[in-house]
């Protein structure tokens, strides 16, 4: 793809980490955020974030520039593309679109990273809706390759295609959703399983250190190279094969799965035992770990996997 000037609405933790995507991709970068401490921190940030990228995909043979302005207007003047990143907040967000809307050419696509909120709600106060789409990536949002992008209503098939070739181009990992639902495709899955990991510590089944080594140790990785129906498909003469053996057993624990409330005892309980698992390491210590393994991963999946 062509080089890109790429307007950033929002500098927090997801903007920051688009930044450097888009960046190191190459394009230029320009940013708006109404807190002024946001361009303090742009270069010391930047600079973390884009030493974890040239760890993962190698040193970028020409950056992009990252610019802040003080207004929107002067922003978005010119850019190819928008990603919004903006609280989740539906008033403000709607409102937020429709600004965007005033400062950018009519081809120009508006992508939003919201997390839980529709697209159909979002679009309802813009002058072009068939332009707005999700664009949602995955925490830590400049590593991890996934990018969620669905439409809404009155959003174009052509936005969304356009879409996933700028985030492609990129290197992101697009999905790509037939209709809305709350929380997307990754956030669901993890909250399926989330749901039940919490209410065995809950309830007492196993601790918070023991639930998460099941994953990590069982699940986990082949998932990770595989994703689960590839994986499971491996576990027997195909697909059907494995639904035919093994779908009993699964029909019987989807009809004991635990309900979990997030009610102030079980908060406590949680708490209580992920403190434990921690065992005193600090967050700081913790994230860099994660960002340090997420890149070897990374490269073995880009590697190895399967999709």
């Amino acid at each position: 793809m062509e080089k890109l000037t790429i307007g950033l609405v929002g500098f927090g933790v997801i903007g920051q980490r688009w930044a450097a995507c888009f960046a190191h991709a190459g394009h230029d970068v320009r940013v708006y955020d109404p807190t002024d401490r946001r361009e303090a921190t742009l270069h010391d940030v930047l600079s973390a974030l884009m030493a974890d990228l040239d760890a993962l995909k190698g040193p970028s043979p020409a950056p992009g520039a990252v610019q802040f302005f003080q207004t929107l207007a002067e922003t978005l003047e010119g850019v190819d593309f928008v990603q919004e990143n903006g609280p989740e907040d539906l008033p403000l967000k709607r409102r937020l679109l429709a600004e965007i809307e005033d400062h950018v050419g009519d081809a120009v696509i508006i992508a939003s990273s919201s997390s839980a909120l529709l697209v159909s709600d979002m679009q309802t106060e813009c002058r072009l809706p068939h332009r707005i789409v999700l664009g949602h990536p995955f925490n830590p949002a400049h590593l991890m390759p996934l990018v969620e992008i669905v439409g809404g209503k009155a959003t174009d098939p052509q936005a969304i295609e356009r879409a996933r070739a700028v985030y492609e181009a990129i290197g992101k990992k697009s999905v790509t959703l037939n209709r809305e639902v709350t929380g997307h495709i990754a956030l669901r899955l993890m909250a399926a399983m989330w749901r039940e990991a919490i209410a065995l510590v809950r309830d007492g089944v196993a601790s918070v250190e023991d639930v998460d080594r099941a994953f990590m140790y069982g699940p986990g990785p082949k998932w990770t190279l595989q994703g689960s129906f590839i994986s499971n498909m491996l576990n027997a003469d195909g697909i059907e094969d494995f639904l035919r053996k093994y779908g009993p057993t699964y029909q019987a624990i989807w009809d004991t799965l635990l309900d979990a409330r997030l009610d102030s005892d079980t908060v406590r309980s949680i708490t209580a035992s992920t403190n434990a698992a921690v065992n005193g390491r600090g967050q700081e210590e913790l994230k860099a770990a994660r960002e340090t393994g997420l890149v070897g991963i990374l490269k073995t999946v880009a590697k190895h996997g399967a999709l």
